[in-house]
């Protein structure tokens, strides 16, 4: 009797960036390492064939997901991004901007149906602006959207779920432990909220970070607060393995 296909997971961290000239581009990321390698040990345990990959130039992070196109693929596909960001894109290593809505393209692509139709997660710890989260409730009653607010939103394809680190326009917060979103998220897959519907995980995971965590040392007290979109059909329960 065969055994059936494991589910696949790509990690893809970047923490030592470089300009074309070889010059310190943007900040290393420490942490961030650690943080990947306690989530492939995770997802690993709970039945995932595991592609760690560390330090990836832009050109290599889309050629990664085109070979993800061509493996024999489980029940569900997780992906998770760790690195500098913007709003609707990521940095490789090279300091060179890969659109998000690239790689949903490169997933969602007609010519590849078996990958069309599984569940892909993603999770995203990137910045996706420079403005700091100080965390203050506001009351209101009108206001005008922002422009192309939820553009990035509307390009995410069919049977995708993907959950940023922070709102738009904001930083995503990482200190030589760990980020507060990807410790969140590793910490529920440890535990019973794993068996929760990916909805009600999501959700959680929002309410964990949104108000049990916060910046130390010079960002101190400044929050954070993670978002998610979802299109996929029906309730999933990727982690209850």
């Amino acid at each position: 009797m065969s055994q059936p296909r494991l589910s696949r997971a790509l990690i893809i961290v970047n923490t030592d960036f470089s300009s074309g000239g070889g010059d310190a581009a943007m900040g290393r990321r420490r942490g961030a390492k650690r943080e990947a390698e306690q989530l492939s040990t995770v997802l690993s345990r709970l039945n995932y064939a595991v592609k760690l990959m560390h330090n990836k130039t832009a050109k290599e992070i889309e050629e990664l997901y085109q070979q993800e196109r061509c493996e024999k693929h489980g029940e569900f596909f997780v992906s998770i991004i760790s690195t500098h960001g913007q709003e609707g894109l990521i940095f490789g290593c090279d300091s060179e901007p890969v659109k998000l809505t690239r790689i949903f393209q490169i997933l969602s692509s007609e010519k590849y149906p078996a990958l069309t139709k599984i569940p892909k997660i993603f999770f995203i710890q990137a910045c996706r602006g420079g403005e700091f989260d100080q965390g203050v409730l506001l009351q209101c009653d009108s206001r005008e959207p922002e422009p192309d607010c939820f553009s990035e939103y509307l390009s995410i394809p069919p049977q995708t779920a993907v959950m940023f680190a922070c709102s738009p326009g904001y930083v995503a917060f990482l200190n030589i432990l760990g980020s507060m979103f990807l410790q969140t998220l590793l910490r529920f897959l440890e535990g019973e909220e794993r068996h929760l519907a990916l909805h009600r995980l999501l959700t959680r995971v929002n309410g964990e970070v949104a108000f049990r965590c916060r910046a130390r040392g010079t960002y101190e007290g400044c929050k954070e607060m993670p978002c998610f979109v979802t299109n996929l059909l029906e309730d999933v329960f990727p982690f209850s393995a």
